[in-house]
């Protein structure tokens, strides 16, 4: 007897016996508070864009980054007038470890 098999098969009807006693539990208690509430099938992760919200998000985010990269700008300036952050590039640094 292939005892996996058997284990499997006992997985699939419990997962069977769930989804009937909650759809009973909940015509139960729908006939309690008076109203039927059929249960659609349940959509899982996040909800998907319509092409207008996409389109709202997208110019939203392009103003969120363009502001972004101003500030950036004005901050590097700051702290290097050469623009280089404070890195020097490796051809420097290997001149000045030579000597």
């Amino acid at each position: 007897m292939d005892l996996y098999k058997a284990i499997q098969d006992l997985y699939a009807e419990k997962e069977k016996l769930e989804r009937v006693i909650a759809s009973l539990e909940e015509l139960q208690r729908a006939a309690e508070g008076g109203q039927v509430m059929l249960r659609s099938s349940k959509r899982r992760g996040r909800k998907s864009m319509g092409d207008g919200e996409r389109a709202e998000v997208s110019e939203r985010m392009k103003k969120y980054w363009s502001s972004r990269r101003k500030e950036e700008g004005k901050h590097q300036s700051e702290r290097d007038p050469r623009g280089n952050n404070g890195i020097q590039s490796a051809s420097l640094t290997l001149k000045n470890h030579s000597q």
